[in-house]
């Protein structure tokens, strides 16, 4: 028998070391938050990226400072934009300050020493909280600083991202520095406030000094005349660790630094808000009059007038990425169903037969029915991070209570005539629950899944706020850029698949039900 001897050529090349040396990079994972100037700015680090020769996945639309950062320190994303004045308030709970580089210099420090997280040099403007008022009501009550609207607030209704509402330097912050009592808050989406003010819902909004809408609907900007907000420069921040394996990245994103004015950001954001033009497109354009890419080529996303093309022809041109997304969403939903089902009725079988403790159980689960979506999600990411898996988790748990509840129900309150004759016959328990019990529950049980089902596909838009994809997409990016098109491309598909799932179901249940009908 010939043993072949293997050359030092070969043998190199198939050496553990070699072999992890020709692996390539995995793609650097740029997230945002969801509002406008957010998506605007990932798009601009993953083009940057991408224009250097590195790989870039976009993970846009994360559901909230503390999923982002999160996130972040889990190293399920690598990069994403962020703020000085967010950083020290939110994250570290510090005190501000009002100058801009001893507060970029705090939170540079203190997210190493405490998070390893790095900030990379700021990008050149910031973008600070604006307290906006339709021009109107700014000149009839005499309006031009905070301290005026301290003293009217008592008679005007706030509408206020959830974000502000809770944070430091947002309402709870501006109550201690001004005394600002309003007679009615609203929480409201960072674009639904501004449709809000505008049709005269609420009188009052939170803004971003940057903000394009602002312009769009000839908002008054109230002077922050005590000081109040700290400085808010915009920075890319780095999970732990990713400076020291990828030091292209931060070769890359710090060419962006000190580049971008205010008046720039304010016009890009009036592009991508006002104007409707692709985010993609608008962060190309920059790019390319920055002179950080070359000028020509194709930029991603189509052109600004196909931007304002109908919602059928928005549809079409989007056919291959909403096939994606439905398959995506198929997916969640179909997955964590099935694991639902596999757990769900089996112990409705198990305290139908134990009957003590058994309403304590179901109440039990039932519970999970009355926390929030978001917030359910929010409370997986410490453990599971962001992604398909905390979003498949979730969408479990808000399908055990119907399939549990009917299980239970369905087999104990099975027909007591059947049961009985049943038992007249000398059946065993496990008989009569094979061939009597379960048959006659079989469509409240089918009921029960159908109902989860319906449920599922409309939670799973939410798994958008934790980058696992699927019809929240557009949904969340529609609402962070005004766009009703992208978040109707996303709904519209979401309730046909619920409708469609429920007739399919609803056909299992006739066909199941005693007599076939």
């Amino acid at each position: 028998m010939t043993v072949g001897v293997m050359s030092g050529s070969a043998a190199g090349a198939l050496h553990p070391a070699r072999l992890l040396a020709q692996q390539p990079d995995p793609p650097i994972v740029v997230a945002s938050k969801p509002f406008g100037e957010s998506y605007l700015l990932a798009e601009l680090f993953a083009q940057l990226l991408e224009a250097r020769g590195l790989t870039a996945e976009r993970r846009l639309g994360l559901g909230a400072t503390e999923i982002a950062f999160a996130a972040l320190r889990r190293g399920a994303i690598d990069v994403y934009p962020e703020y000085t004045g967010t950083g020290l308030l939110a994250i570290l709970h510090a005190r501000p300050s009002a100058d801009p580089r001893a507060a970029y210099a705090q939170v540079a420090r203190e997210f190493r020493e405490r998070f390893g997280v790095r900030w990379l040099p700021p990008l050149g403007f910031q973008n600070t909280y604006a307290i906006a008022l339709r021009r109107e009501t700014a000149e009839r009550l005499r309006l031009r600083t905070l301290t005026d609207l301290a003293r009217v607030a008592p008679t005007l209704r706030a509408g206020l991202t959830p974000d502000f509402l809770g944070r430091a330097d947002g309402l709870p912050g501006l109550q201690g520095a001004y005394g600002l009592r309003f007679r009615d808050t609203r929480a409201l989406l960072p674009a639904i406030k501004y449709q809000a003010l505008a049709a005269g819902e609420v009188d009052v909004i939170d803004g971003y000094g940057t903000d394009g809408l602002i312009a769009r609907y000839d908002l008054v900007v109230l002077e922050d005349d005590r000081g109040f907000f700290p400085p808010y420069e915009a920075a890319a921040v780095l999970a732990p660790g990713l400076a020291e394996r990828r030091p292209a990245v931060v070769a890359a994103l710090t060419e962006l630094s000190g580049r971008l004015s205010e008046t720039a950001m304010r016009g890009l954001n009036r592009r991508v808000e006002v104007d409707g033009e692709p985010v993609a497109r608008v962060a190309g354009d920059a790019l390319r009059e920055l002179g950080l890419v070359a000028p020509g080529g194709d930029a991603s996303g189509p052109r600004p007038e196909q931007g304002r093309a109908g919602l059928a022809d928005y549809l079409w041109a989007e056919r291959a990425t909403l096939l994606r997304l439905v398959t995506r969403h198929l997916l969640l939903v179909s997955v964590s169903l099935v694991a639902a089902i596999a757990v769900a009725v089996p112990l409705g079988l198990a305290l139908e037969r134990a009957r003590r403790g058994a309403e304590t159980v179901i109440r039990g689960v039932g519970v999970l029915q009355t926390i929030p979506g978001i917030a359910l999600l929010a409370f997986m990411l410490p453990v599971l991070g962001i992604g398909l898996v905390p979003a498949l988790v979730a969408l479990f748990l808000y399908s055990l209570y119907p399939i549990l509840r009917n299980t239970y129900a369905g087999v104990r309150n099975a027909a007591p005539d059947a049961v009985g004759a049943a038992r007249a016959l000398g059946m065993t328990p496990r008989q009569i629950l094979r061939h009597v019990r379960l048959p006659l529950a079989a469509p409240l049980i089918l009921a029960g899944i159908r109902t989860a089902a319906v449920i599922n596909v409309g939670t799973a838009t939410l798994a958008a706020f934790i980058g696992a994809g699927g019809l929240g997409d557009p949904i969340a990016a529609g609402l962070a850029l005004s766009d009703t098109r992208m978040i109707l491309s996303g709904a519209l598909p979401a309730a046909v698949l619920a409708l469609g799932v429920d007739a399919a179901l609803g056909a299992c249940e006739r066909v199941v039900r005693p007599g076939g009908g």
